[in-house]
C-alpha cells in the first residue's frame, strides 16, 4: 500500500499559505518528515488524518480518496498528534477498551485480548491499572502509540513525538516504532534531525509549506560530503562571517562559537573538512541554500 499526495495546498483565513504544492509518495515503512516549527508538517499531518480539508489536491491510500472517503480512512488510520491529552482520572485499561468501542470493536472478549496485547506491546502491563494522570511523558506517548494501534492501522501518523522525553524514553519510543514500521506506513514528523537519521529509510524536508528534498537519508548525507567546513572563531567574528559564508549552523563550546559553513569548491581559510551528517543537510536547506540538494 502507498500513500500518494499530489499538489496538495492549503491556505488558512489569517493568510497563512501552510501548503505549497506538495507532492509525496510514501511507502510502506518508517517515512520521516523534517522541518522546523511552522513549516507545514503539522498541517500536512492534520490533512492526511482527515481533520481539515485541502483547499486543492488530491491523497489516496491505496484505493482509499482520503479527502472524500474520511471514514473509510478513519477505520485504517492510526493517529499521535503532537497534543495528546488523556483522561487523567481514568486506567489505561479503561480507557483503551473504551477507545476499541470507539473504533467498532463490540466483542468483549475480542477487546480484553486486544487492550492486553497493546500493553504489552508498548511496556505498559505493569501500569494497566495505574491512573493515566501519574504516567510520565514517554508513558504517555507510549499510550499515545497503544491507542493509535487499535485496529491494526494501515497508515500510523505520529507529530513531534519524542519532544520533551528524556533520553532513555526517547530511545524506547523510537525502538517502539521501528518495530511497527516493519508492516505499516509510519510518518514521522519532527524537528529532531536524530530521529530520522536513526529510524527513517525514507525522509522529506519542508519549509513554508514547500518539498525541499524527497529521498534517503544516506544520500542526502552524500550530496553535502565534502562540502561542509568547521571553524571556532571569535563572538565578535560572527556577524563578519555571516556576511562572506553560507553559515548553516553554529554552536558555543567553552563559550566561544563553532560555525559550519557550506562551501562548494575548497576549503575556506582557516576552516577544516568535517563529516557530513544528516544535521548539515536539513540546516543547508532551511537557512537558504536551496540548491544544495536537487528535489525529486
Amino acid at each position: 500500500m502507498q500513500l500518494i499526495i499530489d499538489n496538495l495546498t492549503k491556505t488558512y483565513a489569517n493568510g497563512v499559505q501552510a501548503l505549497k504544492g506538495v507532492t509525496l509518495t510514501i511507502n510502506q515503512g518508517m517515512f520521516g518528515l523534517l522541518g522546523p516549527n511552522g513549516a507545514g508538517k503539522s498541517s500536512l499531518m492534520r490533512t492526511i488524518a482527515t481533520l481539515q480539508e485541502a483547499d486543492t489536491g488530491t491523497i489516496t491510500l491505496g484505493d482509499l480518496n482520503v479527502l472524500t472517503q474520511k471514514e473509510e480512512v478513519r477505520k485504517i488510520l492510526g493517529y499521535l498528534p503532537q497534543e495528546f491529552g488523556v483522561y487523567p482520572k481514568v486506567d489505561a485499561v479503561t480507557l483503551l477498551d473504551h477507545l476499541a468501542v470507539l473504533k467498532g470493536i463490540r466483542n468483549k472478549k475480542e477487546r480484553k485480548e486486544l487492550v492486553e496485547a497493546l500493553l504489552h506491546k508498548t511496556n505498559l502491563w505493569k501500569a494497566k491499572n495505574k491512573n493515566l494522570g501519574g504516567y510520565s511523558g514517554g508513558m504517555k506517548q507510549r499510550f499515545g502509540i497503544a491507542q493509535a494501534l487499535i485496529a491494526n492501522p494501515k497508515l500510523i501518523i505520529v507529530d513531534e513525538p519524542t519532544a520533551g522525553l528524556d533520553p532513555a524514553e526517547r530511545n524506547r519510543f523510537l525502538n517502539l516504532l521501528s518495530e511497527i514500521g516493519e508492516n505499516t506506513i509510519v510518518i514521522l514528523s519532527t524537528h529532531i534531525v536524530e530521529d530520522v537519521k536513526e529510524l527513517c529509510t525514507d525522509m522529506a524536508i519542508i519549509n513554508n509549506g514547500e518539498v525541499l528534498y524527497k529521498g534517503n537519508p544516506l544520500d542526502a548525507i552524500a550530496s553535502v560530503s565534502g562540502k561542509v567546513w568547521k571553524r571556532r572563531i571569535e563572538k565578535n567574528q560572527l556577524e563578519e562571517f555571516r556576511n562572506q559564508y553560507t553559515v548553516i549552523s553554529e554552536r558555543l563550546i567553552a563559550g566561544r562559537p563553532e560555525i559550519t559553513v557550506y562551501n562548494e569548491d575548497s576549503a575556506p581559510e582557516g576552516f577544516q573538512k568535517t563529516e557530513a551528517d544528516l544535521e548539515d543537510v536539513y540546516f543547508s536547506l532551511i537557512f537558504g541554500k536551496q540548491n544544495v540538494l536537487a528535489t525529486n
